[in-house]
Order: C-alpha cells, then sequence, then structure tokens
C-alpha cells in the first residue's frame, strides 16, 4: 500500500529510546544505512528546535532518526511532554521506537562491554538495580511507542534486518503486523500485544525423526496442521484476527506482535507463526512479517551445536 499524496510530502521523524543496552546504536545505524539523517542522544528539551528545521523543508532532513537515553539525566524527564508537543504538529510524522531486552540479556551485554550503566555512574548500586529502576523510569515512554522492538534474542543482522522491513521507504507502510513464535522456557515474549498459548495441541517433539526440525519443516509443519484440534483452533483464531486487527490500526497503533508460543518455541508455535502469517498477508494489505525467536535455539541444540 502507497503513501498518500499529503502524506507522501511531510517528514518523517523516528525517536529511538528504550532501555540502556538494547541495541539503539545498532538501530541508529542501521537507519543511517536506509538514508535516514540520524542524531545519537539529542537531549530531549531541542526536539522542539530540531522539528522546526525540518518543517523549512531542507531536503537532507527530510527522514530523521534521533537516539534519546538517560544519559541525559534530568533533560529526559521532559522527552513525553516534548513529544506529544512535536505529534500535534502536522507537517512531521512522528513515530516512536521503543527497545527492550529481558534481565538477563542487559546483564550479558553489560559485562561483554564492560561499561558502567547510566544510573550507576558512581558505583553506588548494583547492575539488576540500575537496570530495574530504568524500567520503571521508562514505562510511561514505554507505553507511548508505536513499535516495541525485544532484542533479547536477537543477533546484530537480524535486528539490522527488523529495522529494514520496517522503514526501508520502498517498504514503509504505517501499520505493520508482525507474527512471532516463542518458547515458554525462554520467557514470554516481552514486546507481544497478543498472545496465544498452542502447547495443548499434540507435540512433535515426542516423534523421535521431527525432534530436531522445527515448524519450518514440512514434516514437522505437516504434523502440526493433520490434527483436528489444530485446525479447529486455527479457524477461531483467525477468524478473530481477522476481525481485531483493522480495529488496532483504526484507532491509530501503528505495529500489532502477534505471539505463538510452545513449550520449546521449536515445533507447534513455529509452524502456526508461518500459516497465520501466509494467511494475513493474503487477507491484508498490510506489512506482514514472521519471526521465530527461539526456533534455532532448540534446534541447534538437538543437532549438537552450540
Amino acid at each position: 500500500m502507497q503513501k498518500s499524496e499529503k502524506e507522501s510530502v511531510k517528514s518523517e521523524l523516528l525517536l529511538i529510546t528504550g532501555m540502556s543496552g538494547a541495541g539503539k546504536s545498532l538501530v541508529i545505524q542501521s537507519l543511517e544505512d536506509i538514508d535516514y539523517f540520524c542524531v545519537d542522544n539529542l537531549p530531549p528539551i531541542l526536539l522542539p528546535k530540531f522539528v522546526e528545521l525540518m518543517e523549512q523543508g531542507n531536503p537532507s532532513l527530510k527522514k530523521v532518526a534521533i537516539a534519546i537515553d538517560l544519559r541525559g539525566k534530568e533533560l529526559f524527564k521532559s522527552f513525553v511532554k516534548e513529544v506529544d508537543e512535536i505529534k500535534s504538529k502536522n507537517d512531521v510524522i512522528v513515530d516512536l521506537i521503543f527497545l527492550e531486552a529481558s534481565e538477563e540479556r542487559l546483564i550479558s551485554r553489560y559485562k561483554e562491554t564492560r561499561r558502567a550503566h547510566p544510573l550507576n555512574e558512581n558505583g553506588q548500586r548494583s547492575l539488576i538495580e540500575s537496570i530495574e529502576e530504568e524500567r520503571h523510569l521508562l514505562t510511561e515512554i514505554r507505553s507511548c511507542a508505536n513499535y516495541i522492538i525485544d532484542t533479547s534474542y536477537f543477533t546484530s543482522k537480524e535486528l539490522k534486518k527488523r529495522i529494514n522491513d520496517y522503514f526501508n521507504s520502498r517498504n514503509y507502510e504505517p501499520f505493520s503486523v508482525n507474527v512471532t513464535s516463542f518458547g515458554f522456557k525462554y520467557g514470554i515474549q516481552m514486546d507481544a500485544d497478543l498472545v496465544f498459548d498452542v502447547r495443548f495441541l499434540p507435540n512433535p517433539y515426542y516423534v523421535e525423526e521431527l525432534r530436531p526440525l522445527t515448524g519450518e519443516d514440512k514434516p514437522v509443519y505437516d504434523y502440526v496442521m493433520k490434527w483436528q484440534e489444530t485446525e479447529t483452533f486455527y479457524e477461531k483464531l483467525i477468524d478473530l484476527l481477522k476481525y481485531m486487527i483493522p480495529g488496532y490500526k483504526k484507532e491509530g497503533k501503528t505495529q500489532l506482535v502477534i505471539a505463538m508460543g510452545c513449550t520449546g518455541g521449536q515445533h507447534r508455535s513455529v509452524a502456526l507463526a508461518k500459516r497465520i502469517g501466509e494467511e494475513l498477508r493474503e487477507s491484508f494489505d498490510y506489512n506482514v512479517y514472521v519471526h521465530h525467536r527461539d526456533a534455532h535455539i532448540e534446534s541447534g541444540e538437538k543437532n549438537g551445536k552450540n
């Protein structure tokens, strides 16, 4: 679906924020690769001035991405207010991207880089306490986000692809649906809007020749889909989604994350996410993406890989 003629002349502003260590720098680099003018760590108080420059029609500021984080400390408190004021303007399209990750992954990333958390520069609190406080401080901002991306299980390459899928001008559509699969044993998907538990369906894990495969492999996919309880569940769920999705778009939501969960995120949830994604692509003009968070973890272990 193409943008309307009116929207096409507007400048686009992407604001990137979220948990420290969740990948803001990588997102900025990815957006630079698809021709966004990028600024890292702009104080929120300067946002209105920057938007004024965009409104003057400078061609180099047609697509802008700005990363803002807690390094601004007190200045960060004005972020929500400044974003609300910018969104009230008519000449700039504003999207807010919130990046998050699990506590375990954030701790691992900080240990790898040996960086200090921005809330613990004086060393008076633990890393876990700093992460918990930051998550609390960002609650209001998270609730305002158009896009919430959980980077816990993304490689750098996967995160770059996700950003390219969402914001490359050739693909950009102001509403997208992301169908994902995950394993409950690795934790529920943090950025999900709708979560469906498919652990009640027959499990290919107990078929020895299917165990090392994933729901993307035809033998596993066919096994999951051959049961009447699977077909009944699928038909009822698709009817529900086709009814709900246009309502989310009508209410102004720009991204919907539908997460299918099974025990390990390797077989049943992968097969269902694959089929649902294909059906939604045929039914809607929205961008529909399918991502399998944990399938590679389980299949790798069963093949003796690290």
